[in-house]
């Protein structure tokens, strides 16, 4: 699903992201560093950074690079990074694109199957999770809206980076939780919609031409400029950074933003559907 959470077995420690957030924790002030200098010198928020410290976040590798620059290059970060194979709530093929994710200038993201993990509400996310086979308990439903919750974290704290979904109508149409949940999800999406740095644009139900027929697709763009894809089924995901491959899914998403409504007509017929419940 949107957002790759885990679908079950025995819950992740989380306890190797907080040692590693507590080595950089430490090596930064024995540096003599503030948050604040040190995320500028890894160009990353001071947000960021205390997500990392405080071992809510999996660093990528360009923070860890920067960091161990910004802190000696003592090796202690390259090494620590090697053991930090769990990410608490992520299923396990979702964890690369989540680093990716993390640190992206653009994501745009077009879903077909359920509103983006990225735009969910509690409500809807837990209705979703409701529906899981095989089925969660109440631990693993906690785990997956806490490690959503931790991304969607990634729209207000990185304000300098583009993101860009495109909903299908009939996401909301299906009512999925209920009349309220689904008012409830789209006031969210509506918020949401008020970020600058943020675009919502629906697919209509009635469209005649469509490229995105083949399936979901998220796209995005590295601080270095390099374009990365992923594509999801069931349990099971893939990362993609073949250029050929990243390019068409590029060239679709793109003409789906001209064959999708603009974002004052998405708004208006979100508003729409909202008061229409």
């Amino acid at each position: 699903m949107p957002g790759a959470v885990r679908g079950g077995g025995e819950p992740e420690s989380s306890d190797s992201l907080r040692t590693f957030g507590a080595v950089v924790q430490a090596l930064r002030e024995h540096a003599g560093l503030s948050r604040e200098e040190f995320a500028e010198l890894v160009r990353f928020s001071k947000h960021t950074v205390a997500s990392i410290e405080l071992g809510r976040r999996m660093p990528d590798a360009a923070f860890v690079d920067r960091a161990e620059e910004a802190l000696g290059n003592t090796g202690a970060l390259r090494k620590a990074v090697r053991h930090l194979a769990r990410q608490p709530g992520l299923a396990a093929w979702f964890r690369q694109w989540a680093r990716l994710e993390g640190a992206a200038i653009t994501l745009y993201t077009y879903e077909c199957r359920m509103i983006p993990g990225l735009l969910q509400t509690e409500a809807y996310a837990r209705a979703l999770s409701a529906e899981q086979l095989p089925p969660l308990d109440d631990e693993q439903i906690a785990e997956r809206w806490a490690a959503r919750v931790e991304r969607q974290r990634l729209l207000k704290e990185r304000a300098n980076t583009a993101f860009g979904f495109i909903l299908e109508e009939h996401l909301l149409l299906r009512r999925t939780g209920g009349v309220e949940v689904t008012r409830e999800l789209i006031g969210h999406v509506l918020e949401i919609a008020k970020l600058r740095n943020v675009e919502i644009q629906v697919m209509p139900l009635v469209q005649e031409s469509h490229s995105g027929l083949q399936g979901p697709i998220r796209v995005l763009e590295t601080p270095e400029n390099r374009w990365f894809a992923y594509n999801e089924g069931q349990e099971s995901g893939q990362s993609i950074s073949d250029a050929k491959v990243v390019s068409v899914l590029q060239r679709r998403y793109a003409r789906m933003r001209a064959q999708a409504l603009g974002f004052e007509n998405s708004v208006s017929l979100l508003e729409r559907m909202r008061g229409a419940l």
